[in-house]
């Protein structure tokens, strides 16, 4: 019997269409989520390398400016009309100071002309208490920002420095006389306005803003949109400076996400910050994250479109043909697929339903012809006992008749009456096993008669659970008959059969055994090659005829069983299986 195990989706060739189709389709859809990622990242890391770069080199700049702005101070600082003022200004009349005087305004006024970040240059004389500057003239001497300049130079020297929001660069020249005091001061005022224009030309995406910070300070110029940052710009930068990757990052600042660049100075103590928000990086790239989930979606439906005409189309109708054949597996023949496409698997179910009908008519003439062969062999093995037994009834009524034994002849003669008149029964090639014991207990009591002196006979009773099994007719007789004709019959006395049932589960077994003397080894080695000879032409009588009945009627793991049994003689088993017991109900009430 073919064993199914029930049909296992993952050994599907649906299933296998599908995996590859989704092997194929899955690094179409990665390659496209990368390439996304891919371009986010690298416009951004450009975006953000372009503006640290316009960053540095605004610092750099600004640094070189300053220098230059520097270098003007300090010539300032050897000015002939300033140190002669600062050293010679009692002894100089009112003309000559006032010539002095606007000399040095004019210097001054070249000074504040030579850079567009200038908004005025001063120098506060401490020791005539005076102020001259490129945009006021002279004026009052100015004694809290001269001491807060004298203080920052101090400390700082080369530095910008931030005082009330503003910014300035200063040298002075030192008293030789005077302890800390300097002569003068040279003082020029950065333009904060200027300088936050030039840090506008860095916001050029909306929302943007950039700031510049000192190192004493903080926050010291800011433009663009910074004012709803105010409050965390001071974590933004401390994110920024510790970030790192040097000079750029994303951040995330008042619940959004900003691509931050900056740029330091040493030399200028500051440090220029950008801010750009994420989104305003990601704009451009809308349109193609609009076609990468449209991508994505069309996959998607591609693959549902491709899994359910792939179920439709392939895996059911090939599921239609798998439980097709397996109903012809389990003999159903009245099978006939429909299929209206003329496609290859039209032509499949065309070719199975010629099968099938083939297939019928295969049954109809040769199983069935088959069966009959079987069935006239039956008869033919049946028609070999019957004319076996016959001889050796008449041989012994001739020996009943010879000793004059006149009323077990009438008794012999009744018994044998209902023997033939069961061996000659045609309505069944089967009988019930309870019938068949019946006539074998018959024939034991028949021969009883004739060997009541010398042979005895022990048949154990029938087990009731198995008096309704179907067995062929006459199977048990004949071993019996073969004991008293082969193994006891010239025994003097002494003589023994025994007849018993032994089951199990899924086997009964008919045990016959003697102790007749007069088998030898090789004797039992010939019975058992003769009963194994699958020669359908050799000579089938006696042992054999059982034998191949059996084999035919239940299959080849039962028939007749043969060996030297305890008693010393020989042990015959009829094996045959435990099953149909309802198969003759209606037979045993005929």
């Amino acid at each position: 019997m073919i064993n199914h195990q029930p049909f296992a989706l993952r050994n599907t060739i649906f299933l296998r269409l599908l995996s590859t189709f989704l092997i194929i389709i899955l690094p179409i859809l990665i390659f496209g989520v990368y390439l996304y990622n891919w371009i986010v990242q690298t416009a951004s890391e450009d975006i953000s390398k372009t503006a640290v770069s316009q960053l540095t080199f605004y610092v750099s700049d600004l640094e070189k400016e300053v220098e230059r702005m520097k270098l003007l101070q300090f010539g300032v600082i050897e000015d002939e009309d300033l140190n002669e003022l600062t050293l010679t200004w009692d002894t100089m009349d009112v003309f000559k100071r006032t010539e002095k005087i606007n000399s040095l305004r004019k210097r001054l006024y070249a000074i504040q002309n030579s850079s567009p970040y200038i908004r005025n240059v001063s120098a506060h004389i401490y020791t005539l208490s005076k102020t001259i500057s490129s945009a006021n003239g002279p004026s009052e001497f100015d004694a809290e920002r001269h001491n807060a300049l004298r203080s920052e130079l101090s400390s700082r020297n080369n530095q910008m420095i931030e005082w009330n929001g503003r910014l300035f660069l200063g040298a002075a020249r030192q008293s030789v006389t005077n302890g800390n005091q300097p002569l003068f001061i040279i003082e020029i005022e950065l333009d904060q306005e200027r300088l936050q224009e030039a840090l506008n030309q860095f916001n050029t995406y909306p929302g943007s803003g950039t700031l510049m910070t000192t190192d004493k300070s903080g926050v010291i110029l800011t433009s663009g949109s910074l004012e709803h940052l105010w409050l965390d710009i001071p974590a933004a930068i401390k994110q920024v400076r510790e970030n790192p990757i040097h000079g750029t990052g994303t951040f995330t600042i008042s619940g959004n996400r900003y691509y931050t660049a900056f740029a330091s100075s040493d030399y200028l103590n500051m440090s220029i910050y950008r801010f750009i928000p994420e989104q305003i990086i990601k704009k451009p790239l809308e349109k193609f994250y609009i076609w990468a989930w449209l991508f994505v979606f069309v996959a998607i439906i591609i693959i549902a479109i491709y899994a359910i005409s792939t179920y439709k189309f392939i895996h059911k109708p090939l599921l239609t043909l798998v439980k097709s054949f397996r109903r012809i597996e389990n003999g159903d023949l009245d099978v006939n697929i429909q299929h209206e496409s003329k496609d290859e698997l039209g032509y499949l179910y065309n070719r199975f339903n010629q099968m099938v009908s083939n297939l019928r008519s295969l049954i109809d003439q040769v199983y069935k012809q088959k069966i009959m062969t079987q069935r006239a062999e039956l008869k033919q093995l049946q028609s070999q006992i019957n004319p076996h037994f016959l001889y050796n009834s008449f041989f012994i009524l001739r020996t009943m008749a010879k000793i004059k034994d006149v009323e077990r002849i009438g008794q012999f003669a009744t018994q044998l009456g209902e023997y033939f008149q069961f061996v000659t029964r045609n309505a069944s090639d089967e009988v019930l096993l309870k019938q068949e014991i019946h006539h074998a207990r018959m024939y034991t009591e028949i021969q009883e008669l004739r060997f009541s002196r010398r042979i005895r006979v022990q048949f154990d009773p029938l087990p009731l659970e198995i008096e309704k099994v179907s067995v062929p007719r006459l199977i048990v007789q004949p071993i019996i008959e073969n004991a008293f004709e082969h193994s006891l019959e010239q025994m003097k006395r002494s003589g023994w059969i025994v007849i018993r049932f032994e089951l199990d589960e899924t086997e009964i077994r008919i045990v016959v055994e003697d102790n007749g003397d007069s088998l030898t080894d090789r004797a039992l080695e010939c019975i058992s090659d003769t009963l194994d000879n699958s020669d359908e032409h050799a000579e089938t009588t006696g042992l054999v005829n059982i034998h191949r009945r059996l084999k035919i009627t239940f299959g080849e793991a039962f028939g007749l069983r043969l060996s030297r049994g305890e008693l010393g003689g020989l042990k015959a088993i009829i094996s045959i299986p435990l099953k149909g017991a309802d198969a003759h109900d209606k037979d045993a009430d005929c």
